[in-house]
């Protein structure tokens, strides 16, 4: 047979090996989201164990999200060049020896480094199942998949969150997190191994040695019929690099998802990376105050399933700079709470719904706007830079607490980014479909 498996793929129903992909993927993303939240759990006990106050604690907090960054950049591309399947091993590789080597870990310098080491891989990994999600969804369930995908960083942050109180209530030692994230971080090796096959669509893109062989064998274990030859290439080549994101058909997308998601990423990683903080600093001891962590990931998660069904049936544009809004106001609730339990775990979470809601409705976004041999580049691109968000937030809102500012003063002031990203997307062009190529 001649037909295109990309086509083929686009219009069948999902198979069951397909299902599987988008679960293990999502998984994965489950799994960076306990890990990457494992700092936050773990900080009060830092706090105390080692006498660091809240300015130094947040440069702690943000050094996985500066190797975030620099992991979705770097290893994005490299997604595009080697792919998918490999790549994501080796950032799993890379999240186990970072957890275990968190454990060993007795002064902040040490701490910083491992963090740092561990972001790398989690960064690198976000940007490969987005794509491998992308390319093993039909074209009526992609964008459900693609949030449903990032929706697994909250599953992940709430189930693990739930385990990680218990263990601190348990046993009073924040390094109990990180001994978790090893062992759940080490399962998920041998069924990567076992149940992930390469992406056709990185196949075709690519065109390694022994590429036709790949993609009639992941094709057979889809149920679908063998091809004789590979689809032509496009007349354009698109090479895998961060330049061809910078011309003349990408650049003005590159540059406003970019912006965006910096702006709204800052404001995510303010609720997630500092609420045990703010909760332990309002007189409520460390489980208490992973209880509102997790309280706020549930609204995290609530957002993604929200924005992701309701993108089935809307224009996903004003869906997402709704919510990005929404996010703003409340965060100023949040901020009014006081010393209440209940008022702190329910405009958190309230805030989070919102704020979450943003970022990973801009997810479909980048799967519509990069074919396949930029796919990763383009995402890990968009996420890496604008990660730094994320690592500049945990910093700035410790520089403005440490300065003596309210709770409402910080909140608002970093909800400041979802009013920016949601400009950005407002000014994005209308988002045109890319052929894989």
């Amino acid at each position: 047979m001649t037909s295109d498996p990309r086509a083929v793929l686009a219009a069948a129903p999902m198979r069951p090996v397909q299902i599987v992909v988008v679960a293990l993927c999502i998984a994965l993303n489950a799994l960076d989201g306990f890990d990457v939240l494992a700092i936050s759990f773990a900080a009060p006990g830092i706090a105390a164990e080692w006498g660091v106050d809240r300015a130094t604690l947040g440069v702690v907090l943000s050094m996985e999200l500066f190797g975030m960054a620099a992991g979705s950049v770097l290893i994005g591309n490299i997604a595009d060049r080697i792919g998918r399947r490999p790549t994501i091993l080796a950032c799993l590789i890379v999240m186990t020896l970072g957890m275990a080597a968190a454990l060993f870990a007795n002064d902040v310098l040490t701490l910083s480094a491992v963090r740092f080491m561990t972001g790398i891989g989690i960064g690198g990994m976000i940007s490969s199942t987005s794509a491998m999600v992308a390319e093993f969804s039909n074209d009526r369930r992609r964008g459900l998949n693609m949030v449903l995908n990032i929706a697994g960083y909250s599953v992940g942050a709430i189930s693990g969150g739930l385990v990680a109180s218990a263990l601190l209530e348990m046993t009073g030692d924040w390094r109990s997190v990180f001994m978790l994230g090893t062992v759940a971080t080490a399962a998920m090796i041998p069924l990567v191994i076992f149940f992930l096959p390469e992406s056709i669509e990185s196949l075709i893109a690519r065109r390694p040695e022994g590429a036709l062989e790949g993609v009639n064998h992941t094709l057979r274990k889809l149920g679908h019929a063998p091809v004789d030859t590979l689809p032509p290439p496009p007349e354009q080549v698109v090479k895998p690099s961060i330049g061809s994101l910078f011309s003349q058909n990408y650049a003005r997308v590159t540059i406003l998802l970019t912006a965006a998601y910096f702006a709204q990423i800052l404001f995510f990683y303010y609720i997630q990376k500092w609420i045990p903080k703010i909760v332990v600093d309002l007189g409520f001891d460390a489980a208490e105050a992973g209880r509102v962590l997790v309280a706020a990931n549930v609204g995290n998660l609530a957002g993604a399933l929200v924005i992701g069904l309701a993108s089935q049936r809307f224009n996903l544009r004003p869906l997402v700079a709704g919510a990005m809004l929404a996010g703003f106001l409340a965060i100023g609730a949040f901020g009014l709470a006081g010393p209440d339990l209940t008022r702190l775990a329910i405009t958190a979470a309230v805030a989070a719904f919102f704020v979450n809601a943003g970022v990973v409705g801009m997810y479909p976004i980048f799967a519509q706007t990069y074919p396949a041999a930029l796919r990763a580049s383009g995402t890990g691109f968009v996420i890496g830079v604008g990660r730094g968000g994320s690592a500049l937030g945990p910093v700035v809102a410790g520089a403005l607490f440490a300065g003596g500012n309210s709770l409402l003063i910080v909140s608002l002031a970093m909800g400041l980014g979802g009013l920016l990203a949601a400009t950005m997307i407002v000014l994005l062009p209308r988002a045109r479909s890319t052929k894989s190529g």
